[in-house]
Parts: C-alpha cells; sequence; structure tokens
C-alpha cells in the first residue's frame, strides 16, 4: 500500500533471496516450514495498522467485561471441554482483518474474525526479521514491525511472562496434539528454545493424585514424573473432538495448574461473538437457528449471493459455503443450527502489487495478555491470497501468497 516501497521491493527481488528465506527459516525452526511462506512482505501505514490494534482491543474489552454474553457463550462450550478454573481474561488474542475501499478512495478495515487462542508468535517474529536480513529492507529506509512500542527483547520479556508467569520452564509445558506432526511446529520449536520449555503431546500428560490436595498433571521425561505448573495451551478441542483423541485428565476437574491461554476462551472469543458485536468495523452477522426462526434476518443483505455460512468452532476454514442455498441451510440439523453462522460477506480489496497480480491481505493482529497486566498489541502477521478464501486449499499452485509479514515506516 506504500507505493515507493512496493516498487521498490518489487523491483529488487530476486528467487536467490527466497530460496535463502526459505532455508533460514527452516534452520531456525530446527524443521521445515510445512506451509507456504510468501515471497514478499507487505508494507502499510503505521496508523492503518494502529487503527487496526486499537478497534481489536476495543471489541476484545467489550466482550470480556459483558457478563451476559460471557453466560451466553459458556453454554455454547461442548459439556465435556468446558473446562474448570477459568482465568478472568484470554491471555492470548487474535484478530483478523481485510481492507475495504470507503467512498473517498481511502482503505478501511472489516473485521473477519477474533479469536482467544494464540497464535504463531514465535514463529512470525523470526519471519519477520528474516525478510529484513535477507531481503535487505533496511536499504529502502527505517522500518518496523513491532506494534504498542515494543522491541525484539520487550516481546519475549512479556511473551515468557505470559507463558511463564515466574515459573522454573522445566515446569510450563507447550501441550498439543502430536505436535510433532502439526504444521505449526516451526512456532512451536522457536518458543520452546526461546522459553526453554518441553514441547509435550497433550494426550502423554498424566494425573496424578494428592491425598488432601488437588491433584496435579505431569508428563514423563525418561522414567521421571515431571509436576507441571503451567500449561501453555496450543490444543483446539475441535480436533480433539473429531480426532477422539482419549486424555488422561478430564477438563471439567481441577487441576493444581495454571493454563496459559485457558481452553475456555477459545470458544467465549471466536466467531459466537460476532452477532452480538454491533460496531461499524464488524460485518453483520446472525446465528441459523436465530435466522431460521426469523430473528435478525433483517441484519443480512436480500441478496443471497453476499452471505456465507461457517460453523462456529471450526478453524483453517472448514466447513466455510460462500453464498450458501436454501437447501444447503435447511439440510443442517435443527439441533445443529445454533453452531452455525450467517454473516454479510464482505468484498476485500487486493491491495498489493506482485508480479502476479494484485493480491489480497489479510491482516492479523496479535495481542499478549499478562496475568495482573493489560493487553497489549506486539505485531502482526499477514496472509496473502488471490484465491475464494486465504486458506492453502484455495491458493494452490500460486506464487507470491502464504504467510508474511508488515512493516511500515519507523
Amino acid at each position: 500500500m506504500i507505493a515507493n516501497l512496493r516498487a521498490a521491493f518489487n523491483e529488487r527481488y530476486q528467487a536467490e533471496h527466497y530460496r535463502q528465506l526459505l532455508r533460514a527459516l527452516d534452520a531456525c525452526t530446527r524443521t521445515h516450514i510445512g506451509f507456504r511462506v510468501a515471497e514478499t512482505p507487505v508494507f502499510f501505514p503505521k496508523d492503518l495498522l494502529e487503527t487496526m490494534a486499537g478497534t481489536g482491543a476495543e471489541l476484545t474489552h467489550r466482550l470480556v467485561r459483558d457478563r451476559h454474553y460471557l453466560q451466553r457463550s459458556a453454554a455454547a462450550i461442548p459439556e465435556a471441554w468446558r473446562a474448570a478454573d477459568e482465568t478472568p481474561h484470554p491471555h492470548f488474542m487474535t484478530v483478523d482483518f481485510g481492507l475495504v475501499r470507503e467512498a473517498d478512495g481511502s482503505f478501511s478495515p472489516r473485521l473477519v474474525e477474533l479469536q482467544g487462542f494464540p497464535s504463531v508468535y514465535g514463529f512470525q517474529s523470526v519471519l519477520n526479521e528474516m525478510y529484513r536480513s535477507i531481503y535487505a529492507l533496511d536499504e529502502l529506509g527505517k522500518l518496523a514491525f513491532f506494534l504498542g512500542g515494543h522491541s525484539e527483547a520487550s516481546f519475549w520479556k512479556l511473551m515468557g511472562r505470559v507463558v511463564l508467569n515466574g515459573h522454573d520452564p522445566e515446569n510450563v509445558v507447550l501441550a498439543e496434539i502430536q505436535p510433532m506432526e502439526q504444521k505449526t511446529l516451526p512456532d512451536f520449536r522457536v518458543t520452546a528454545d526461546r522459553l526453554g520449555i518441553p514441547i509435550v503431546d497433550i494426550a502423554e500428560i498424566v494425573p496424578q493424585d494428592r491425598p488432601g490436595k488437588l491433584p496435579r498433571l505431569c508428563y514423563r521425561e525418561g522414567k521421571r514424573l515431571v509436576p507441571i505448573h503451567r500449561i501453555y495451551n496450543r490444543t483446539i478441542v475441535d480436533e480433539l473432538i473429531q480426532k477422539q483423541i482419549r486424555l488422561g485428565f478430564d477438563y471439567r476437574e481441577s487441576f493444581d495448574v495454571e493454563w496459559a491461554g485457558h481452553p475456555n476462551w477459545y470458544f467465549h472469543l471466536s466467531k459466537f461473538s460476532l452477532p452480538f458485536l454491533n460496531h461499524p468495523n464488524v460485518p453483520p452477522a446472525v446465528f441459523l437457528d436465530d435466522w431460521f426462526a426469523g430473528r435478525g434476518a433483517d441484519r443480512l443483505s436480500p441478496e443471497r449471493e453476499h452471505w456465507v455460512l461457517k460453523p462456529l468452532f471450526s478453524f483453517a476454514g472448514k466447513g466455510i459455503i460462500f453464498a450458501p442455498t436454501e437447501e444447503q441451510l435447511a439440510a443442517i440439523p435443527v439441533a445443529e443450527r445454533k453452531n452455525y453462522l450467517l454473516q454479510e460477506r464482505v468484498s476485500f480489496e487486493r491491495v498489493v502489487d506482485t508480479p502476479f497480480g494484485w493480491t489480497q491481505p489479510e491482516i492479523r493482529i496479535l495481542y499478549l495478555w499478562p496475568d495482573g497486566g493489560e493487553l497489549q498489541p506486539v505485531f502482526s502477521l499477514v496472509r496473502l491470497g488471490r484465491g475464494q478464501m486465504m486458506g492453502v486449499d484455495h491458493n494452490r499452485n500460486l506464487e507470491w501468497v502464504g504467510a508474511s509479514a508488515a512493516f511500515f515506516p519507523a
């Protein structure tokens, strides 16, 4: 969007630099990057990114402070996965935006979705720096990517505060389903290396009874059972359900353990919140069961081709239907309709000029919220695409798309 930086980067681009970028990322993360990394970063005005960060924080606070809303969203959590000892706020927050063109020709953000769940904080910090060094971005001018006044040192200090909360790293685990097989393993590696914490398969966590005390959770280190004091939670409940993973402990039971990213916030701050957000930057949405009952239908455009149907708690774009037909809506069982959303589809602008055509960015603002502290934006990540959606399946065999980073003049 900053035309002179975009033109200068495109003119200087060399394919060998991109190959160096991919090799360096594999080396830094000690694994192969299994998702597509874009050939280019993007260049946005700082005030645009700050507007997104401010809007995301406003929407987050609005929901976290709304007791009635939290009661409604708690009721939507599957009973077996309604975790005990909920924290007063999420520790991690991500808010996704696209860009629309206003009548005066300016660009402004529109919410895509928000999620009270960690993103790839560690990997993104590495990707940002790799773009800067391998492409020699400083030759284009003094560029920055941290938000909220942060630097690399202050970001990792805050990340350590949120994840560790003062505990010995040996007693803090990054817990995920079969973590060595996840595409986000590069992020796990970076985080584990920087914070000194082990990566643990959540299915291998074992409870340990203690007479007269709360039971605790442990992981195995050889023949030793190591107590877990805090869990950096990277486990998506949807995936637990879909893969029929059997855990050694019950989410509903209280344990002598802290959560960095309590599981309930994945549900509280999610697509479920969209019908409750009356905000100029939030496209209108209505629950499917309400729509069938005639409630909230007037919020949507009368033209069905402008609608999108979304499952509430799916991830990676699974189950989304554009311009759903009457038959597709009616085919969803009545009991399941409360778990679907009809949303006004927004036409996002393609504002990134590439050798393969204008490309659409989706900008995610990443926040950290430490215990006893304030919600803080730290930086953004960007996904570039020219397909119907941003997911890999919709951008196959395309170049200059995938994971990217946003820089702005410092």
